[in-house]
């Protein structure tokens, strides 16, 4: 008997180490290091064995045919928009959230559309029984022919179910229950998941079997085990959003099949995720007018332009360092437009805590942001509210300029179709196209022709 050797491996990128170390050498992370027993390579792995005979021999790239990616459609469109149009045969898709966001309530949502289209869906849980897997079918209509509950965790019966059943589409939740008797450790360990995916993606591929499975995260949002497990996938899918709010955003952060910059948006109720079309609509409903601090922004996630709302208060300090607090942006986008502010503009910020928000949840990352953050945050300052009609689009430069931003006319287009009448837009960006009727376009170069703009047609209003 070959003697087992113990071995520590690092929860966040994988690597391996001898001893135990504070600081992972390879992702330079903090107390991330667990002790695994290393796995026997003389030992046989499901994942490399029970495939053999079926893989394909290596052929020249030449003489290998060019074919669109065979998709299946679900009646589900903020699924197929975020999946880049539709679930791919033979993908292996990954799905991360937080408990109790709803990736196990769209997931058997998706099972009973497939199952209604007479696509046999087999359902793996690990962390549910049948029974509790059946109540919230019954919640959900979710009352398939098609659709087979398994409650299992051992991968090797689970293949057995999969080979006697065969299965059109596959359904694994979650990937941190299911283990192998051939890896002496527990089951959400890294070698386990590491293994388990592998064999999944296997499977996968030689199949020609799509297959989701859910992933746990941290305290920090990311997906419970290595980085090496989203390098594996084809499609990695997080489920975003407050827990109280019922606004679920699906976002797709990896996607060999399509852009990783579109998103599904969805609307928890009490029969499950409803979908929602008009999202800026949605966005907007609860939107505060005439008051100061804010601004309306265009954005682009994916393929469609998407209208928030930017909210922005400032408070005289009481600290010597005042605060800089943003939810929806990145904090170090708020820093740079309050030092623009300060170095260009002359504005006092250093005795002003300063907090933004992007309303309903939402995540803007793109540069087009930054003059919607400017104008609330000149809104709070000066106390003095935007016109309730504007919407401001483009990008701030450390010297004070605005830049250029992408598809000017798409956003134009969904702010005249909401009742918007003016856009503030780089000056940049006035050429090359035709601005629909009824909006008003007022192109600007720097942040200080900006506020001119804005402040002074408040002040006529």
């Amino acid at each position: 008997m070959p003697k087992s050797k113990t071995v520590f491996f690092c929860e966040t990128c994988g690597h391996e180490v001898a001893k135990w170390v504070g600081k992972c050498p390879g992702c330079s992370a903090w107390n991330t290091m667990v002790e695994q027993l290393k796995i026997d390579k003389n030992a046989p792995k499901v994942a490399q064995s029970a495939f053999a005979n079926q893989m394909p021999m290596p052929k020249k790239i030449t003489d290998i045919e060019t074919t669109y990616e065979d998709r299946i459609q679900t009646s589900i469109s903020e699924l197929n928009r975020a999946l880049g149009g539709g679930i791919v045969k033979g993908s292996l898709v990954l799905f991360g959230g937080e408990p109790g966001i709803g990736k196990s309530t769209l997931l058997l949502q998706t099972a009973q559309d497939l199952g209604s289209q007479g696509i046999k869906v087999l359902y793996v849980s690990g962390e549910e029984s049948s029974t509790q897997i059946r109540l919230r079918a019954e919640r959900l209509d979710a009352k398939s022919d098609q659709l087979y509950v398994y409650s299992e965790t051992n991968m090797a019966l689970i293949e057995a179910q999969m080979k006697t059943l065969k299965p059109d589409f596959i359904i694994i939740d979650s990937i941190q229950t299911i283990y192998l008797d051939e890896i002496a450790s527990a089951p959400g360990s890294v070698t386990q998941v590491r293994e388990c995916t592998s064999w999944l993606m296997k499977m996968a591929k030689v199949g020609g079997v799509p297959i989701f499975i859910v992933g746990h995260v941290t305290k920090d949002g990311n997906i419970a085990g290595p980085r090496l497990l989203e390098h594996m996938v084809d499609t990695v899918l997080y489920f975003e959003g407050e827990r109280h709010h019922t606004y679920r955003i699906l976002r797709a952060v990896k996607n060999r099949f399509g852009s990783t910059n579109e998103i599904g948006i969805f609307d928890m109720k009490e029969e499950g995720l409803a979908e929602v079309t008009n999202a800026s609509e949605v966005f907007l409903e609860d939107r505060t007018v005439g008051l100061p601090g804010t601004s309306i922004m265009a954005a682009i996630e994916g393929t469609r332009p998407i209208l928030v709302e930017i909210q922005s208060l400032l408070t005289p300090t009481s600290f010597g360092n005042p605060k800089r607090m943003s939810s929806g942006i990145d904090n170090n986008r708020l820093s740079l437009i309050l030092a623009v502010l300060e170095k260009r503009m002359g504005f006092f910020m250093q005795n002003q805590d300063t907090y933004v928000k992007v309303t309903g949840g939402v995540k803007v990352d793109e540069p087009a942001v930054d003059l919607a953050i400017v104008a609330s945050i000149v809104s709070s300052y000066k106390d003095q509210a935007t016109p309730n009609r504007d919407v401001y689009m483009g990008e701030v430069g450390l010297t004070g300029e605005i830049r250029r931003i992408s598809r000017i006319e798409e956003r134009v287009k969904e702010a005249k179709k909401l009742g918007f009448t003016r856009a503030i837009v780089p000056k940049k960006n006035l050429s090359g196209w035709k601005s629909p009727d009824g909006i008003e376009i007022v192109g600007v170069d720097t942040v200080k022709a900006a506020i001119a703009v804005i402040f002074q047609e408040t002040n006529q209003r």
